[in-house]
């Protein structure tokens, strides 16, 4: 039986600690054949992020159709998409395939700004995304400034994430995964999978400032998805996944650090073996 398949539509880091390339690494960690669509190039460092160009929409639809037209993928996710445009392309590509095709499972990761705090969304795109994608999603995992952002109110502690997850399910999500790791204490993540609040807790990690989990956390979700996982499933393994890579987060440049998707395999091992030893 051939290995399932998920797709990653995001920016390209040169760095390889977020984007594509951490997609691609952590679709590798859970034994999942990766497949990619290029929205964006950036000129980005460990430090900061100098320069966006922006993929033309046309361009970023035919790489899509060209995966989707030969390659049985079982999930997908969506990261950084930069701009209204290729966000309004992106999602009109999928709803049209939805309905020839039957409903491809979703991951919307809503990229609005990098760990240095450089804007990765411009403006104006929100509303677009709110509008046209957000309805798409199976999953969406939104950090607090993001869930603010997509709520229209201020998220901040327990209580008012789960108002936030409520609230952007309402705007056509299946379910919405608001990620707690700007808050002190443990690290809590609030899932509202359409009927029911579940909260998921784990010790906080003295790591300091780390690229890449938002990225690593929506692929590893996107991978149990495309392996059947059921939705509680896949995101309870993506958080003990990305608690384990970034306790093996190492620094690598000279700004923040960066997250070990391999969980200190030292090869290509799949972490759900690794999870089962």
């Amino acid at each position: 039986m051939s290995r399932p398949v998920a797709l990653t539509i995001a920016a390209s880091d040169p760095s390889g600690g977020a984007g594509i390339q951490a997609d691609l690494k952590t679709f590798v960690a859970f034994g999942v054949h990766g497949t990619s669509v290029l929205t964006a190039l950036t000129v980005q460092s460990t430090l900061a992020v100098e320069q966006i160009v922006v993929v033309a929409p046309e361009l970023v639809v035919a790489q899509l159709d060209a995966v989707l037209d030969d390659i049985p993928v079982a999930a997908a996710k969506t990261g950084m998409l930069a701009s209204a445009a290729v966000i309004e392309a992106v999602a009109a590509a999928l709803d049209r395939r939805r309905a020839v095709t039957g409903e491809l499972r979703l991951v919307v990761d809503p990229v609005m700004r990098a760990t240095s705090g450089d804007r990765l969304l411009e403006s104006g795109a929100l509303e677009i995304l709110k509008r046209a994608l957000l309805p798409l999603a199976f999953l969406v995992t939104p950090n607090l400034a993001e869930a603010s952002a997509l709520s229209g109110r201020e998220v901040d502690c327990p209580a008012t994430m789960r108002d936030a997850a409520k609230a952007i399910a309402a705007l056509g999500a299946r379910a919405v995964l608001v990620k707690g790791g700007h808050l002190e204490g443990a690290a809590l993540d609030v899932l509202f999978d359409g009927r029911d609040i579940h909260e998921l807790e784990a010790p906080r990690l003295p790591a300091g400032a780390v690229r890449g989990t938002g990225c690593t956390l929506s692929a590893a979700i996107t991978a149990g998805l495309a392996r059947g996982d059921s939705l509680d499933a896949a995101v309870g393994r993506a958080k003990r996944f990305v608690h384990q890579a970034i306790a093996g987060a190492e620094v690598i440049g000279r700004g923040a650090a960066l997250l070990d998707p391999l969980v200190r395999s030292g090869q290509a091992a799949h972490f759900t073996e690794l999870e089962e030893r």
